[in-house]
């Protein structure tokens, strides 16, 4: 995943290049989209193209918060760093978005449905729904960030 939102490219210029300061976050959460996001969406999926998966059935964003625990250290230059373990969501209690594919997913600065800040975006490798009694998860190293 490389795909960075308008909002943290613009927080990264301002920090890095101009007088402006970007304030390392203290929530990580993922949020899962059965539609993808581009680069201008915000947390608030519903006023975006990015559509999350609808606020019922047991749905919520689950937080991965940035701490050494959470992320893996980059090696060498690399400019990656993944999730260190399992990112498990709960399970369904009814088809998540009436069994449309979740298709991607977004780390975003909030754990509340439709609000915050997007970070990054990108596709899920295999896009299926979620259904009653289906447990959700990304698999440790499963979220790999990159920097290049």
């Amino acid at each position: 995943m490389s795909e960075m939102s308008d909002f943290l490219e613009d927080q990264l210029v301002a920090h890095m290049f101009r007088t402006g300061t970007f304030t390392k976050p203290t929530v990580m959460a993922v949020a899962m989209l059965t539609t993808n996001a581009v680069d201008a969406d915000t947390g608030q999926f519903t006023t975006g193209t990015g559509v999350e998966v609808t606020n019922a059935g047991a749905y919520a964003r689950q937080a991965r918060n940035p701490l050494d625990a959470n992320w893996t250290a980059t090696a060498g230059g690399d400019g990656q760093t993944d999730n260190a373990a399992a990112i498990t969501f709960p399970q369904a209690t009814a088809d998540w978005s009436g069994g449309v594919n979740v298709t991607g997913m977004a780390l975003v600065d909030n754990t509340t449905f439709d609000t915050g800040n997007m970070f990054m975006h990108s596709p899920v490798d295999t896009p299926k729904p979620v259904l009653n009694g289906d447990t959700a998860e990304f698999a440790a190293g499963a979220i790999t960030v990159t920097f290049a």
